[in-house]
Parts: structure tokens; C-alpha cells; sequence
């Protein structure tokens, strides 16, 4: 029994030797420090930095800094910076580069403008050691960006230009520090700068044409292995993080290439998407967070004045800096002052690009200890002004969305929105449910709804069980996206009025249903006629040829028809067209007369939504198949129809599916009828005009003419 007693003590001799020991410590500090500093509203990031310094080797030492401390570091780092090019909007960031570059420059050249002259004259160091000093201000970590990614305001666009500003900063200060040390080494000639160039040239080649394309055949040779994907994810960040650091700069700049790299090819509502920021947020990055405490040396403050007074100017002179450039980035770009506010909170935390600076400059000797050690301050003042400063900025923004977002709510119903799904075979299911929630409103607490219409004869109780048996994996698929499933059976004769009250019973705003089994638009589906399903489901009704998965699509094409961007349904069609352009990270291209581009575009605009709309006139819809040499295999069509007795209704629409069929075969394609408007109509100068009587008599007319013709034909 003692020498029980004794071995149990033997592994609670500090530091921690027990790796089993060890990272239950460090879970339970993962768990309980966010869940208790958050009763005193204090940010749970600051709260794993403060347990790095209690339990790390300046603090209790209950925790030794190394190897695997270190490894689970870097791997948290390396995440962060992954995440943060992932979750770019690509169109958003696309649309703002100018913005991007020219906040990396006020972030860049501020706080090397402010910083250089405090070292050089106030703390009298040399040109080297002012100038790596000054630049190590420049640089900043996104140690606050989960706390953006987790209030849902990743996409904002004073979000979008700070991360792009990130990498550009980061790099130039990188390559200084290259530079820096080239010329403390005397390598600083020809050979060191072609050897730059050229290394970094391979390694953005690499990273943006070979791994884009081995990705693609990746995801679609292995479309069902889906833990296999999130393992080749990794494998990505990992490998683009030891290219950089061979091309001559920092890892973090090869795992933040990677995450743009892969960007296009992992939607955001995907399943992949949900595991990479679930383990993430989860482990790896709490696990950084507290490293960097565990960096922290309080004692340093106490070891003489020069310390202190270093540390002081350092912190002053870094957040001084960081908030100049988010002053002017505001002042040019006209945000508000919560913007100002996140630019600054994001922008002004200092860990590990600065730790490197450091570290690299002090083991060269440039730099003195008390240089290393005031930035070791540094990181722990900036961190958390950093932390108090997003949050409070972040959750303005979040809830001044979420006020807009309930705005629109009341006019279009969006917050709840139900999709129903109509299945005739469940292996449709998996592409449809994928499609489904790609477009599916976040904060919708409606479930997705399969439906399967089931005849009504002796086998009708076999097939509904069999039918649930085989929705079992979808319940599983769509909650690896945290999404919720329901699923019903409907014994009907006629599969098109079960689909229509089964819509109405839940009160569904979108219907969406696989293209006809058979050749042909208007052959059988579900035993019935395509136009019955039309007529008779009056919600948007979503029909879908899907031949490839979206990894493949480079466009969204959107065929938008006069007058029907009139209907009651196209505010809900156009927000789901930019969200399918936003998930795929494609451009939307509308074809359409000037009129209706005109329109869409003031649409777009009041609803704030952010997608880039590139424009192409149609004038004669007659010929419309003369643009097919326009559209590419690789475009995903979005054809907005009407239904007979609509405002918007041509008959000279009734047979395009048909030709689209034959001339895009390899083209992924949706046909869209917005809701059915021929009962409300929002033509206000023609508010009792109803297109029904016109558009029979025309239909009337081109069948005798199309008779004459015949005759005459004949004669």
C-alpha cells in the first residue's frame, strides 16, 4: 500500500511527466477557464493564456515547455492561420484586394514608422536592432479571430481585409528579418535574392495550380471516404507549412496559402468544413493559446527598472501603432467606429510571428534580453487588449446583423425557412440533401424535411419501413454539418398533390426535386407529369440535373428571364443564388436584359448581399441557343422559369428545358419557379392585370399560325 501511495505521488511531481497526466490537465483547462472567466466577462482566450502562465515553467511549473508542448503549439498556430484562409470569402476578398493591400501597408508602415525612432533614439539601440524591433510591430497574430468565427461574423468585410492584410504584413516582415539576417551574415547579395524569388515562385506555383488540382481528383475519386478527406486536409496545411518554410519564410505564411489554396474546393456549410473548425476550435488552437502563456515571464518585470521601462515602450509603442493604421484604414474606407474597433482588435495581438522576429534576432545576438524579454510583456498586454477589443467590437456587429437579418426575416420569412426534399429513389438523396444544405439558412431552426410519396396498395406498409431504413445514413450526413433531418412518409395516389400538401402542411418555403429519370422534360416522375408538380406546388420548386460535384463548378450562371425578378419568390431565389456563389467561391453571371440586371443589382443592394454579379445581355430569347458557345462544362446554370398564368410567363420557355437538356449535358443545371405569384403579383402600376386571358390567347394565336404555316408547308 505505501509503495502504492508512493508511485502515486511520483506522478504528480511537477513539472508533469505523465503524458496521459498532461493532457488531461489540459483539457480540463481547455473546458472549465472560457466556462468560468465567462461569469466575470472576461474572454475565454485570455483565460487560457492566464492558465499558460499560472501552470507553465515561469509560473507553478506544473507544466515543462517541451517537445510535445511545442508540437501541439505549432499545430495550433498553423490551424489558426489555415482557418483564417478558409473561411475567406474569396468573392468578398476578391472584390476588396485594393483595400487588403492598402491596409497591409498602413499596418506594415505605421508601426515601423512610429517604432524605429523610439528604439533608435529613446532606447538607443543600433540601425539592425531598431529596425528588427520596429518591424517585429508590424507583424501581428489572429489570436482574436475565433472569437469572429464563432459569433458568425467571419465574412464581414472590415473582417476580410485584416486577414488579408494579416498575410501581407507578415510576410514583408518576414522577408526583412531574411533580409536582416543576410545582412548581419554578410549573404546579402545577387545570389540571396534571386534564390528568394525564385523559391517563393515554386512555392506559390505548387500551392496554387499542382495541390488545387491533386486536391479536385482527390475529393472526387474518394467521395464517400469522408474521414479520408479531413486526414488529406491536414496533410495539406502541414506539407504547404514545410514548402515555406524551405522557400525562406515562416510556416504560418504556407498553412494561411493552403487554406485559400483549398478554399474553392470545401464549401462552408459542408460536413469537411464543420470537422476542420470543430476539432480546431476544440483542441489545437486552445492548446496554442495556452503556450503562448506558458512564454510569459512575470518575474522579468521585477529583475530591474530597464525591463520594465523596455516592456512599457514596447506595448505602448505596438498598440499605438496598430491603432494609427485602423485609424486611417477607417478614415479612407469609411467605417464606423465598431469597424475601427475590429481592425484594431484583430490586428494588434502580437504572438507567434513576433516570437520568431525575436527569437531569431536574439540567438544572432542583434538583440538584447531585455529586448526578449519586454517582448515576452509584449505578448501578454497585446493579447489581451486584443481579446477585449474584438469581443466587444465583434458582438455589435454580430447583433447588428442579426437585427438586419430579422428585418428581412419578417418580409421573406427566411429565419423559417423549411426546404422539403421529394425523394423517388434515395440515391439521389445524398447530391440533393448536399445541395439542400449549401443553400439552407444558418439561423433556421427548421429541419430539412425528405419526403417519399409511397402507392397506396398491399406493399404500401413494406415500402415505408424500407423507405426509413434507407434515410438512416442521410440523418447521420447532414448531422456531421450539425443540421437536423425529419423525415416522412406519405401514402398518396398521386405523388404531385402529396407533395403539395405535405408542403403546405409544413408550411415549406422551397421544394427541391431530381431531374426526371427519363429522357425527355416532360416524361414521368414519380409516376406523374413534371407540369402537375409545377401547378400544383406553389412554394419555390427547385428541379436538379446534377452530373458532377460542385468541387468542379468556376461559375454560377444565372438566366433571369424579363419581368421575373418582378415575382413574390425572387428576393428568396436571388439571397440563395449569392449563397451558393459565396459556399462555392464562384463569380455569378447574369444573363438577362439590362432592365432586370438593373433591378437584381438594386436588390442585391438593399439586401446587403455580397456576391460579385458579372452581367451579359440577352436580347432575343427567341435564339437563346446562340449563348451556348458561351457556357463552359464547368458552369453550374440557374434557369429562373415561370409558371403558365404568371406576369413573368413567355410560351416560348415551355421548350427550353428540353434544349438545355441536349445542349448542356455535362453542365450541372437547376431550373427555378419562385414562388407562385399569379395570385399576388408585384406590379404596382398593374395591380388588377392578370397575364392568364393574354397569355392563353397568345398560346391560342401561335397554334394557328404555327397551322398556317404547316398548310402552307404543305401546299
Amino acid at each position: 500500500m505505501i509503495e502504492f501511495f508512493k508511485h502515486f505521488l511520483q506522478e504528480f511531481e511537477l513539472p508533469l511527466s505523465n503524458p496521459v497526466l498532461i493532457f488531461s490537465l489540459i483539457l480540463f483547462i481547455i473546458l472549465l477557464s472560457p466556462i468560468l472567466l465567462k461569469k466575470i466577462n472576461i474572454p475565454g482566450i485570455i483565460g487560457l493564456i492566464i492558465s499558460g502562465v499560472i501552470i507553465g515553467p515561469h509560473g507553478l511549473n506544473i507544466l515543462a515547455k517541451n517537445s510535445a508542448v511545442d508540437l501541439f503549439s505549432t499545430i495550433g498556430l498553423l490551424y489558426i492561420m489555415f482557418i483564417a484562409g478558409l473561411e475567406l470569402d474569396m468573392n468578398e476578398f476578391k472584390a476588396n484586394r485594393n483595400k487588403s493591400l492598402l491596409f497591409g501597408f498602413f499596418t506594415f508602415i505605421f508601426p515601423l514608422t512610429i517604432g524605429f525612432p523610439v528604439c533608435y533614439y529613446l532606447l538607443q539601440y543600433d540601425f539592425n536592432a531598431s529596425f528588427l524591433t520596429a518591424s517585429m510591430f508590424a507583424t501581428h497574430t489572429l489570436v482574436a479571430y475565433p472569437i469572429v468565427s464563432k459569433l458568425g461574423i467571419a465574412k464581414n468585410q472590415a473582417v476580410a481585409i485584416t486577414v488579408g492584410g494579416t498575410i501581407l504584413t507578415d510576410t514583408a516582415v518576414l522577408i526583412i528579418l531574411a533580409v536582416i539576417m543576410g545582412s548581419s551574415q554578410g549573404n546579402l547579395n545577387q545570389a540571396f535574392w534571386i534564390k528568394l524569388t525564385v523559391s517563393l515562385a515554386i512555392f506559390s506555383a505548387i500551392m496554387f495550380l499542382v495541390i488545387p488540382r491533386i486536391a479536385k481528383w482527390f475529393f472526387k475519386k474518394l467521395e464517400s471516404e469522408k474521414h479520408a478527406h479531413y486526414i488529406f486536409v491536414l496533410s495539406v496545411v502541414f506539407f504547404a507549412a514545410f514548402l515555406a518554410e524551405v522557400a525562406g519564410v515562416e510556416p504560418i505564411i504556407g498553412a494561411f496559402v493552403a487554406g485559400l489554396a483549398l478554399n474553392p474546393l470545401i464549401p462552408h456549410s459542408s460536413a469537411l468544413m464543420n470537422r476542420i473548425e470543430f476539432i480546431g476550435n476544440s483542441l489545437f488552437i486552445p492548446f496554442f493559446l495556452i503556450s503562448v502563456g506558458m512564454l510569459v515571464d512575470i518575474s522579468v518585470i521585477l529583475s530591474g527598472p530597464t525591463a520594465l521601462i523596455v516592456a512599457g515602450t514596447l506595448s505602448v509603442v505596438a498598440i499605438f501603432g496598430k491603432w494609427t493604421a485602423a485609424f486611417f484604414t477607417q478614415i479612407v474606407f469609411k467605417y464606423t467606429k465598431t469597424e475601427r474597433q475590429l481592425i484594431f482588435g484583430l490586428s494588434s495581438a502580437h504572438a507567434a510571428a513576433t516570437l520568431a522576429v525575436i527569437l531569431v534576432g536574439f540567438k544572432a545576438k542583434i538583440l538584447d534580453e531585455n529586448i526578449l524579454n519586454g517582448t515576452i510583456i509584449l505578448i501578454l498586454i497585446t493579447c489581451i487588449v486584443a481579446s477585449f477589443a474584438t469581443e466587444k467590437a465583434a458582438k455589435k456587429i454580430a447583433i447588428c446583423e442579426e437585427e438586419i437579418s430579422h428585418e428581412e426575416a419578417n418580409s421573406d420569412q427566411i429565419l423559417d425557412e423549411h426546404i422539403l426534399i421529394p425523394l423517388a429513389k434515395t440515391s439521389a438523396a445524398a447530391t440533393l440533401l448536399d445541395f439542400a444544405l449549401l443553400i439552407k439558412d444558418k439561423k433556421s431552426a427548421n429541419p430539412v424535411t425528405l419526403l417519399t410519396i409511397v402507392p397506396n396498395n398491399d406493399q404500401a406498409e413494406k415500402n415505408i419501413l424500407k423507405y426509413r431504413k434507407a434515410v438512416d445514413k442521410f440523418v447521420i450526413q447532414a448531422s456531421a454539418s450539425e443540421v437536423k433531418i425529419n423525415t416522412i412518409a406519405r401514402i398518396d395516389h398521386n405523388p404531385a398533390s402529396g407533395i403539395s400538401r405535405t408542403s403546405k402542411e409544413i408550411m415549406s418555403d422551397i421544394v427541391i426535386v431530381g431531374w426526371p429519370r427519363k429522357t425527355g422534360f416532360l416524361d414521368k416522375i414519380f409516376g406523374e407529369n413534371v407540369d402537375s408538380i409545377i401547378n400544383n406546388v406553389d412554394k419555390s420548386l427547385f428541379i436538379c440535373r446534377f452530373q458532377k460535384t460542385f468541387i468542379e463548378e468556376r461559375r454560377l450562371v444565372f438566366i433571369c428571364p424579363p419581368f421575373s425578378e418582378r415575382g413574390v419568390g425572387f428576393h428568396l431565389l436571388l439571397q440563395k443564388i449569392c449563397r451558393l456563389s459565396q459556399e462555392l467561391s464562384v463569380p455569378i453571371i447574369i444573363y438577362a436584359e439590362y432592365k432586370t440586371h438593373q433591378t437584381i443589382q438594386q436588390i442585391a443592394t438593399n439586401l446587403k448581399l455580397n456576391a460579385k454579379l458579372g452581367f451579359k445581355s440577352i436580347m432575343d430569347w427567341d435564339d437563346f441557343e446562340s449563348i451556348s458557345d458561351e457556357i463552359k462544362p464547368t458552369d453550374l446554370i440557374v434557369f429562373n422559369l415561370s409558371r403558365k398564368g404568371s406576369v413573368s410567363y413567355q410560351s416560348i420557355f415551355d421548350k427550353l428545358p428540353q434544349k438545355f437538356e441536349r445542349s448542356f449535358e455535362e453542365n450541372n443545371l437547376i431550373l427555378v419557379y419562385a414562388q407562385d405569384d399569379r395570385k399576388v403579383t408585384s406590379m404596382d402600376a398593374y395591380e388588377d392585370f392578370t397575364a392568364t386571358p393574354l397569355t392563353k390567347g397568345l398560346e391560342a394565336i401561335e397554334q394557328i399560325g404555327r397551322g398556317l404555316g404547316n398548310i402552307l408547308k404543305k401546299g
